[in-house]
């Protein structure tokens, strides 16, 4: 009985961090991705949005699912560029159109000082990615939040990535 306890208490801590995150209601999903429609230029239905949480804040990554589909590839690096030019510049105001000025982590990121996070936007083979880094404990703490809460909010069309040694 003691090593089937242990056992069982052993599994449940490796499963418990994999369904911490729970996806929005149906509805909040259909508002999300409505309201999304106005602000990402590409198919949500034809993409994939990765949230890779890392020590110093995080990899988005938003990645074609046909790799053949040029049209789609070229909105999502267009969208990248773009959003992180803003971010650069302290402005969040697409993310808060699409998931509300309440959202976890934003108002902390929108406060930064100009440079305290470190945003880098980089093509990838079937997509592109923003990697966020800071120094500032809280930051980093901002960005998870943010970026839970955009997993929970786009929980069709995103999934949570793995730290990939994006250590900046």
């Amino acid at each position: 009985m003691y090593k089937i306890t242990i056992a069982l208490l052993f599994m449940l801590a490796i499963a418990a961090p994999v369904y911490a995150l729970e996806k929005a209601s149906e509805a909040r999903l259909d508002e999300v991705a409505e309201k999304g429609v106005h602000v990402m230029p590409f198919d949500l239905e034809k993409t994939i949005h990765v949230f890779s949480k890392t020590k110093k804040g995080g990899v988005q990554q938003v990645n074609v699912k046909d790799a053949a589909d040029l049209g789609q590839l070229k909105l999502i690096r267009e969208h990248l560029i773009e959003i992180s030019e803003d971010f650069k510049q302290g402005d969040f105001s697409k993310p808060a159109k699409i998931h509300g000025d309440s959202m976890p982590g934003l108002e902390a990121l929108r406060n930064a000082h100009t440079g305290q996070v470190n945003i880098v936007y980089k093509e990838t083979s079937d997509g592109a990615e923003i990697t966020y880094s800071t120094e500032t404990p809280a930051l980093i703490t901002a960005i998870h939040q943010w970026f839970d809460a955009q997993l929970s909010d786009h929980a069709r069309h995103a999934v949570p990535g793995h730290d990939h040694g994006h250590h900046h």
